[in-house]
């Protein structure tokens, strides 16, 4: 029922999921003004703790599903969570706006609504193109997820979606992430745990989407590309990501920025998540899922 739970979910979000209440960033934000005042605080705080309180929600669940055991509840469960892991209705607003900017031609209006884009999803470059920015952000809202929850079920969506929380900028007006901010303050000689968790979660899953930008795109430009990050765990992934996905849909310079590069970029995600869903339809279908 894993590849019924993925189509679903993403079927379910394209057509419905179009409020505050299908995003994945809203239950989080819940988890953390729920501990921001509890004694998993102090929990938190601790450098060893924090794992634990990261892992927390997501073995919960597990734990709740495994008492429960029913292939119906586990599967509605399952596609309930992918659907609001991969739920970013605020940013497909942001793509729309986008669109129609350069639709009538307002060059200002399109710079600032990829801006809001860059900023709300924290990306580390300032020099990346429209186009790429949206690859590394369909990266972190449908393609690891999707492979997380393939390896980890509702443990590994749960614990992804808290560490792109955590991860992503926290607005000024938010309490709940300002109350998490400083519950998980740290030496500032340490890098804390939930950065550590997110390198170490998107490592595997950029370098396998790195693959299927490969297959999907030019094969030769994108396997030489993604050869140099194989076994390199320093480089940040979403600068793997955006160079294999560039190589493997290279744009003249003179159509960055524009229309016509994120609409390519954005159909070249979409065409490496299809082939992640055969990818996964071939293995239920040998019997390696269920």
């Amino acid at each position: 029922m894993t590849l019924v739970s993925m189509l679903l979910a993403l079927i379910i979000e394209r057509l419905a999921a179009r409020s505050e209440f299908w995003q994945g960033s809203r239950y989080a934000k819940a988890w953390f003004s729920l501990t921001a005042n509890s004694k998993l605080a102090e929990v938190a705080r601790h450098p060893i703790g924090q794992y634990g309180w990261i892992l927390l929600p997501g073995l919960v669940v597990c734990f709740v599903l495994w008492l429960i055991d029913h292939w119906l509840v586990t599967t509605v469960v399952h596609t309930l969570l992918l659907l609001l892991a991969i739920g970013c209705w605020h940013y497909r607003q942001l793509y729309k706006q986008y669109l129609n900017a350069q639709e009538r031609n307002d060059d200002e209006a399109a710079f600032l609504a990829m801006q809001q884009i860059r900023q709300d999803s924290g990306a580390a470059f300032d020099d990346t193109s429209y186009g790429q920015s949206l690859i590394w952000l369909n990266f972190r809202y449908y393609a690891a997820v999707l492979f997380w929850f393939l390896v980890f079920g509702a443990f590994g969506v749960i614990t992804y979606v808290i560490l792109r929380q955590l991860n992503e900028p926290a607005q000024s007006d938010d309490e709940s992430m300002q109350a998490t901010s400083s519950m998980l303050a740290a030496d500032e000689s340490e890098t804390p745990a939930y950065q550590r968790l997110m390198h170490i979660a998107d490592w595997f899953p950029a370098r396998l989407f790195g693959i299927g930008f490969a297959l999907v795109g030019y094969f030769s430009r994108a396997s030489s590309a993604l050869l140099g990050y194989f076994l390199d765990f320093t480089s940040p992934n979403e600068q793997v990501v955006i160079d294999v996905a560039t190589a493997a849909e290279p744009m003249a310079e003179e159509l960055l920025n524009t229309a016509e590069e994120t609409t390519t970029m954005v159909q070249l995600a979409k065409r490496n998540i299809l082939f992640f869903l055969a990818f996964t339809a071939i293995l239920t279908l040998t019997g390696w899922l269920a």
